[in-house]
């Protein structure tokens, strides 16, 4: 795939990524509640946990893929993101923190309108070296 193939795909991705249901804020919509990964979910475990150099891949593929929704420091007020409803998820909400591994590992694989499936965008391994970046915004 060429550079600005990536790109485009890139761009459309990063506009349909909405992921887990938090708005910015740290108050829930009646979405959020409904959009709950199944109890096999949790039993998925990231092979990259506490890999340095697994969060670090995915710190660059989240500027590629996420910033775009969800904003350069995970608070979902990235450029593209404000044109959805629901708003794109804040990271370092408990919300999104108190979920297993597997459970937004799921989110990213399933995904759900607006939120682009990345099954077939993304590796396995790079949707767990999302998972790894995204616990680094724990508070």
């Amino acid at each position: 795939m060429n550079k600005l193939n990536l790109s485009i795909l890139v761009a459309f991705s990063g506009i349909l990524f909405w992921s887990f249901g938090p708005d910015t804020v740290e108050t829930e919509n009646a979405d959020v509640k409904n959009w709950i990964a199944p109890a096999s979910a949790n039993k998925l475990k990231n092979p990259y946990k506490g890999s340095a150099s697994a969060t670090a891949k995915g710190k660059k593929l989240f500027k590629q893929m996420c910033a775009i929704c969800h904003g350069n420091y995970g608070k979902g007020d990235g450029m593209a993101g404000a044109s959805l409803t629901p708003r794109p998820t804040n990271f370092h909400i408990a919300k999104v923190q108190n979920q297993s591994d597997g459970a937004i590992f799921w989110k990213l694989t399933e995904g759900r309108a607006p939120m682009a499936s990345y099954k077939t965008i993304l590796t396995k391994e790079q949707r767990w070296q999302l998972v790894s970046f995204i616990r680094t915004f724990k508070k």
